[in-house]
């Protein structure tokens, strides 16, 4: 009586056997063929330190700056190769700090308005000068591993546009132990547009990331030509 029974499970054991083996067989064609990847680098964030070449003595700098972006991008293998072109959209900020140092907004008739930076007129414990962009980069990658994209070397170089969408000037001070913030935006001083090349090499999902701006911070005749310039790291995924 036991035979039967026993008979049917060894048969259902040898069903789920054959199974199991031809999934592994599938997923190792997969894996050969090169359809699965675990990471196209869809998804980067970006964190770097923030500065201005070609600044004036006049313009006293401070602290770190700092800048983040959080990008998404699609990407095209290149044919069999080990390259890739990705293009996305993404927003990006930065701040740079200045020491007893402030923004001043005028307008003088003649000359236009303009932006100048002068001794602070308040003891600020911390004063910025924020801008907000839009952007689209574009790069060209190589991967050392095209199957796991996860692991291995990793390089990029590419070039980023943007358009501004925010800007502010932002000083923090005490007043009879209340915490005061002056706040101004400066959106109409500065350049519209901002076009930058960029550069990327590391392993895995993280690379050092570099770039540099093709134009200047603030309109022509409206500040100093100062040219914007990140040095940092980059997270990608997914």
């Amino acid at each position: 009586m036991l035979i039967r029974p026993a008979i049917l499970c060894l048969l259902v054991f040898c069903s789920f056997v054959t199974s199991a083996q031809d999934l592994v067989k599938e997923k190792s064609a997969k894996r050969l063929s090169g359809i699965e990847k675990p990471s196209r680098d869809f998804f980067m964030f970006q964190f770097a330190y923030e500065g201005w070449n070609n600044k004036p003595d006049s313009i006293k700098t401070s602290g770190f700056g700092r800048s983040v972006g959080l990008y998404l991008c699609y990407d095209w293998p290149i044919a069999k190769s080990n390259f890739s072109f990705a293009a996305g959209l993404g927003v990006s900020a930065a701040n740079i700090y200045f020491s007893n140092q402030e923004v001043s907004l005028t307008d003088t008739g003649v000359l236009g308005a303009q932006v100048r930076f002068i001794p602070a007129q308040n003891e600020y414990k911390k004063y910025k000068l924020t801008t907000a962009y839009l952007e689209a980069p574009f790069e060209l990658r190589y991967f050392g591993n095209k199957e796991n994209r996860n692991r291995g070397f990793k390089a990029a170089i590419g070039f980023k546009a943007g358009t501004i969408i925010g800007a502010h000037t932002k000083g923090k001070r005490t007043v009879e132990g209340t915490k005061v913030s002056d706040k101004t935006n400066t959106r109409r001083y500065m350049e519209n547009w901002r076009f930058s090349g960029t550069v990327r090499i590391g392993w895995g999902n993280l690379t050092l990331y570099g770039a540099y701006g093709f134009n200047n911070v603030f309109k022509s005749g409206m500040g100093p030509e100062v040219t914007p310039y990140s040095i940092g790291l980059t997270l990608t995924g997914l």
